[in-house]
C-alpha cells in the first residue's frame, strides 16, 4: 500500500465501525488527512483489528519519516542537563515527552483541535487512547491534578509519554494552583526516574486553555526541575519544549539569566 491507499483503508474501516455518519472520501490528500484525523480524534477507546493497527502504524511511521525529527544529541544545553527547544514536541526523539492531559486521561475528542493532548494522541495512534482507558478503568476515578501516568509512545519518536493533569485557573491565581503545578513537574520527574527514562521533554503545562499565567508557570517549571535535580542528584536530562515565541523568551530569560 502507498500512503493514499493506507489513508483510504483507515477511513473506510473507521466508517465501517458504524460510529460515524458515512460521507464521501475527499479526493485530495490534505482533506483526507483532516478527515482521518477527525475520525481518530472522536473515536471512543475500543478494540480494533490487528490489520487496522498494522496499516495505521505503517501510515504514521511514513508520515513521521517525512517530518524533521529533532534528537536530543542535536540540542545544546542552556544549563547543565537542561535544554530549551521551540518546536513540535511530537517530533522530538528523547526518552519521554510530557502530555498536558485532562482528568479523563484518554485524550482530546475535539476533531483536529491543536492542543498538545490532541496532537500526541493523533500521531501516537489509537493504541495510546486504548492504553490510557485501560489505566483509568483500573484506577476507577478521574485523574487528580498534580499526578502523572506513563505509557508507551507507540508511533511517536520518543520512548514514552508521561501524562499529567495541570490545575485549571479560573479567576485569581492561588497558592494551591502553584502547588499543584509544581507537583505536576515533580511527579513527572519522579516517574521518569523510576522507569529509567534518561531524558524528558516538558510542554508548558496548564498554560493556554487551562489559563495558568505563562510567566509564573515557567518560573515554577524551571524552579521545580532545578530543585529536583539538586535534591536528588538525578542525572535525567530535561528539555523545556515550547511552541510559542512568547514562551521561548520567558524560558530563555529564566534559564540564561547568568
Amino acid at each position: 500500500m502507498n500512503q493514499e491507499e493506507r489513508r483510504r483503508y483507515l477511513i473506510e474501516e473507521l466508517f465501517r465501525e458504524g460510529s460515524f455518519c458515512r460521507r464521501e472520501i475527499p479526493a485530495d490528500a490534505d482533506r483526507q488527512k483532516i478527515l482521518l484525523r477527525s475520525l481518530i480524534n472522536v473515536r471512543r477507546p475500543a478494540d480494533i483489528s490487528r490489520r487496522f493497527l498494522e496499516v495505521q502504524d505503517a501510515y504514521l511511521q511514513e508520515e513521521l519519516a517525512a517530518k524533521k525529527i529533532t534528537r536530543l544529541s542535536e540540542l545544546s544545553p542552556v544549563q547543565d542537563g537542561i535544554y530549551l527547544r521551540r518546536g513540535d514536541i511530537t517530533t522530538l526523539e528523547c526518552g519521554a515527552i510530557v502530555n498536558a492531559a485532562n482528568s479523563g486521561m484518554t485524550g482530546c475528542y475535539q476533531p483536529c483541535h491543536n492542543c498538545i493532548d490532541n496532537c500526541i494522541h493523533t500521531y501516537a495512534g489509537v493504541q495510546l487512547r486504548l492504553k490510557c482507558a485501560e489505566i483509568m478503568e483500573q484506577q476507577g476515578y478521574e485523574e487528580p491534578a498534580g499526578r502523572a501516568k506513563i505509557t508507551p509512545a507507540y508511533n511517536l519518536p520518543c520512548d514514552y509519554v508521561i501524562h499529567t493533569v495541570g490545575p485549571i485557573v479560573q479567576g485569581e491565581l492561588t497558592r494551591q494552583h502553584c502547588a499543584l503545578l509544581q507537583s505536576c513537574y515533580r511527579s513527572c520527574l519522579e516517574l521518569a526516574d523510576k522507569n529509567g527514562v534518561g531524558s524528558i521533554a516538558f510542554c508548558c503545562i496548564s498554560t493556554g486553555v487551562f489559563m495558568f499565567p505563562n510567566d509564573k508557570a515557567a518560573e515554577i517549571a524551571v524552579g521545580t526541575v532545578q530543585e529536583y535535580k539538586a535534591e536528588t542528584g538525578s542525572k535525567i536530562e530535561v528539555i523545556f519544549n515550547v511552541f510559542k515565541e512568547q514562551d521561548e523568551r520567558i524560558y530563555r530569560k529564566l534559564l540564561c539569566a547568568d
